[in-house]
């Protein structure tokens, strides 16, 4: 499936466009607070290309940081998909689950009628608690796959579109020259 969308948290905005699959392949992009990482998870290794601004907040207060940020921006690095957190991203099972942890988020929503998304019916579905407003879009044939969600008021609001159900994932591993190894970072902050 495809996840994009937007969250508002801590007066950051978070873009995510990223397609995962059930063997945790992936590929997107994050973007957040201006900087921009391209995210690639094929077989057991995760890959990131950040633009400079992206390794130097991920970076911040590392020993050595200056030269490792010289050393990974525009590159891609290369990391054991399962040695970082981000690699939870690919996980569609996983990503699905997080997505529905809090059950009493769903709980008590109620049919508010009908809507399109991306060309696509869908059964809306709202509730209302603690200052924010929850809405579902379910496709209303078919599979009922959630087409949207959106929270509006609170902390964190947000609104992320899925789409692509049951399409591939097949993203390419980088060049050997293109892509450098984590270890090669950290060799070079030292």
């Amino acid at each position: 499936m495809r996840m994009k969308g937007q969250v508002a948290e801590s007066g950051q905005s978070i873009s995510i466009d990223m397609a995962v699959d059930n063997r945790s392949n992936c590929e997107g992009t994050i973007t957040q607070g201006g900087s921009k990482a391209e995210v690639r998870r094929t077989g057991e290794t995760l890959y990131l290309k950040g633009d400079e601004k992206y390794w130097q907040t991920s970076l911040k207060g590392q020993p050595g940081s200056d030269k490792a940020v010289d050393k990974a921006a525009g590159k891609w690095v290369k990391v054991p998909g399962q040695d970082d957190e981000m690699a939870g991203m690919c996980d569609k099972q996983k990503l699905v689950a997080a997505l529905d942890e809090d059950k009493s988020e769903r709980q008590g929503m109620k049919k508010d009628g009908t809507a399109e998304v991306d060309g696509t019916e869908a059964v809306k579905l709202t509730k209302e608690s603690g200052g924010e407003t929850h809405t579902l879009f379910v496709a209303a044939e078919g599979e009922p796959y959630v087409l949207k969600s959106v929270v509006e008021g609170g902390d964190a609001p947000q609104s992320t579109t899925f789409s692509n159900y049951g399409d591939k994932v097949e993203p390419e591993q980088p060049a050997a020259g293109d892509s450098v190894t984590i270890e090669e970072i950290v060799g070079a902050s030292s």
